[in-house]
């Protein structure tokens, strides 16, 4: 039998106090474990998580621009981007993480691959002695470019034992042109630096800008963890980055091309200044070109907004430059009398006029008028054709009197604003359109001088006394040409999202066709197109305009510039409008020649006259647009000699001409 133990209570109490220090030491951390983990968890969470982790970004895809490859009717739609989204990198140091007698070798490295100034090399060697856990050094950098730092630094960081994501990359997107300086001013760019907030493009005008609700995307989320046992670039998605929504223009890139390249050969034939050209369907108001000379190549912006000269070729100039069209609003005053002939005829009464009518151009003494309206030659007698063959400016006075007479100043005003839109904005879908100017009755300038006075309607009739922007001309024409049916000019086909991986149009813009309403009658917009197949022929004012194998008709138009207040004779905008073919028109066409060479050209005339200057752009457009199109020719014997195919005997509008010229010369001998 063991011998009980007997504790003394020395003892006993000793284990009672270690006891009860035990209890209380596990107490504590019970205390302080409940504190760290629970009260203060997320401090020390988040401090844990600055230490090891770093929030990074991942950007979006702003939308992309398609050209609208629908316009041949013989080939299959196809997907073509005008503007894109390529992918580039940005290069990020975790100072912390790099050993101080490392850091300035790695920096050397990193420069000696890039071709960068020397402030900036300065720049970055300081980024990686700053106390900071992420520093982007660099900005844009290609993919060739990342796996050679890539493939450099795996090798450096394992053999010096440093954390391999020391250096990391976060992706980005960067505007990228596959058609150059193409549709510069229409689109126009973004800038290389994004909002610091946002971390949005930020648009240069243009496109980008109008369309930059749509275009935006939103950005997502990357948490990197920082440990040498993470490799390069690990890391989780927390928030999925939402591209932003693609643009589908009505603008075709070939037609653009074609559009481009003529218009800078055509004005620097004739020295001029600059000039734009517009193709238009005229059937639907789309937009198939929009050119300008001299050009905006967006991927050189800065140079562009740093130079005062440069600047203002960075500006859409069809849209925002409002001019005197001059001549060419001929057409447009021929369909104001016709509607106050189609007026007439629902009165019961007599016309204002017939088209083969002949009216007396000898007197050209006008009510109101100071001075008298003068042509380029004094005719006798004009009938409505031989006027816009020869550009009367006195009959067309004539015709515009007779208006006033029957109706009043203000119907004829009337017919301007809401028949044809002068005065107001088309509302095309680009940044700052001009309306131009549509005098008013009873309005004054700033000078008290009265807008609309009794001299004001030959003014307009001729094209003088207001202002116009050219996507309102092209929109006037296209309304004669499609037999009277008022259209929206449009550059937009669709919107579409892509983000969910499925193409789901958001817009859709072919719906603009079901708005449209008939402003002139069928039969007055054919007899207007009859006039101007006049033009381009033998005894017109644009022979030089003449495309071979196709019917056309058009009107040219020579305006005087005003300078210092008064209208200076040696500057012009020069234009010429045409639709082809003329049969069935597949398009309007506008060119415009801004301040042209004034000069006389033997053979030729003047070289300031649009027929001259702006007529032989328009010839080479639409000679190119219509093989690329597949429209065949609707003339095979209106070429001219010494070409085998001529037969003049058998061309498109030989026996008109023929007959309007023995006409012309037995009214006015």
């Amino acid at each position: 039998m063991k011998p009980y133990l007997k504790v003394d209570r020395k003892d006993r109490k000793r284990l009672v106090i270690i006891s009860f220090f035990i209890f209380f030491l596990f107490c504590l951390i019970v205390v302080q474990f409940y504190k760290l983990q629970i009260i203060e968890g997320d401090k020390w969470l988040k401090l844990a998580s600055l230490q090891h982790q770093h929030l990074v970004v991942e950007n979006f895809q702003r939308g992309q621009f398609y050209s609208n490859t629908s316009v041949r009717y013989d080939q299959p739609d196809e997907k073509i981007a005008i503007v894109q989204e390529v992918p580039k990198f940005h290069l990020f140091i975790d100072p912390e993480s790099i050993a101080y007698k490392h850091k300035t070798i790695i920096a050397k490295k990193i420069v000696s691959l890039f071709d960068i100034k020397t402030d900036q090399k300065e720049k970055i060697f300081s980024d990686f002695f700053k106390k900071s856990r992420s520093r982007k050094i660099l900005s844009w950098i290609d993919k060739n470019k990342k796996n050679e730092i890539e493939k450099w630094w795996r090798e450096f960081a394992k053999s010096h034992k440093i954390a391999s994501n020391a250096i990391f990359f976060v992706q980005d997107y960067k505007r990228s042109y596959p058609f150059g300086s193409l549709l510069g001013q229409v689109l126009h760019t973004t800038q290389e630096e994004k909002d610091p907030k946002t971390l949005q493009a930020i648009p240069t005008g243009g496109l980008e800008l109008y369309f930059n609700e749509y275009l935006k995307g939103s950005i997502g989320k990357r948490i990197i963890t920082r440990s040498p046992r993470h490799p390069l670039d690990t890391g989780k998605v927390i928030e999925k980055p939402q591209n932003g929504k693609d643009i589908y223009l009505t603008i075709n890139h070939y037609l653009q091309a074609i559009a481009e390249e003529e218009l800078e050969k055509g004005v620097k034939n004739v020295n001029g200044k600059g000039g734009w050209a517009i193709m238009m369907d005229p059937n639907t108001g789309e937009i198939l070109a929009i050119a300008q000379y001299p050009k905006f190549d967006i991927r050189k912006y800065p140079s562009y907004f740093n130079d005062e000269q440069l600047k203002d070729y960075t500006k859409i100039k069809p849209i925002i430059e409002p001019f005197e069209p001059g001549s060419i609003m001929k057409p447009i005053t021929l369909a104001v009398c016709f509607k106050a002939n189609e007026e007439m005829q629902k009165l019961g009464r007599a016309p204002i006029f017939y088209p083969d009518e002949k009216i007396a151009c000898a007197n050209n003494i006008f009510p109101g008028r100071s001075k008298p309206i003068t042509d380029g030659r004094v005719h006798k007698y004009m009938n409505m054709y031989m006027a816009i063959q020869k550009s009367s400016n006195v009959y067309f006075a004539r015709l515009t009197e007779r208006v006033i007479q029957r109706f009043s100043d203000e119907w004829y005003r009337k017919q301007l604003d809401e028949m044809f839109g002068f005065g107001r904005k088309t509302e095309i879908e680009l940044p700052s359109e001009e309306p131009g100017f549509l005098p008013s009755i009873n309005k004054y300038y700033p000078s008290g001088a009265v807008q609309w006075s009794k001299c004001t309607p030959f003014s307009l009739a001729i094209g003088y006394n207001l202002l116009v922007n050219s996507i309102q001309m092209v929109k006037a024409y296209s309304i004669i040409v499609n037999g009277g049916y008022d259209i929206k000019p449009t550059i937009l086909k669709k919107i579409v999202d892509h983000s969910s991986g499925e193409e789901k149009v958001i817009f859709d813009n072919s719906n603009n066709l079901k708005k449209r309403k008939r402003v002139l009658s069928e039969i007055s917009c054919l007899e207007i197109q009859r006039a101007m197949k006049f033009i381009t022929k033998a005894g017109g004012t644009s022979p030089l305009g003449d495309i071979k194998g196709y019917t056309e008709g058009g009107k040219s138009g020579t305006a005087e510039k005003i300078k210092n207040g008064k209208y200076d004779k040696s500057l012009h905008v020069s234009s010429f409008i045409g639709f082809v073919p003329a049969s069935k028109p597949r398009f309007v066409l506008m060119i415009s020649v801004d301040e042209p060479e004034k000069k006389f050209v033997p053979g030729l005339g003047k070289l300031q006259q649009g027929g001259v200057c702006a007529a032989p752009i328009f010839k080479e457009i639409s000679t190119r647009a219509l093989k690329y199109l597949g429209v065949a020719p609707d003339d095979p014997f209106g070429y001219p000699y010494p070409d085998p195919r001529r037969n003049p005997d058998k061309a498109d509008w030989a026996k008109e001409i023929e007959y309007m010229k023995n006409l012309y010369i037995s009214w006015n001998k």
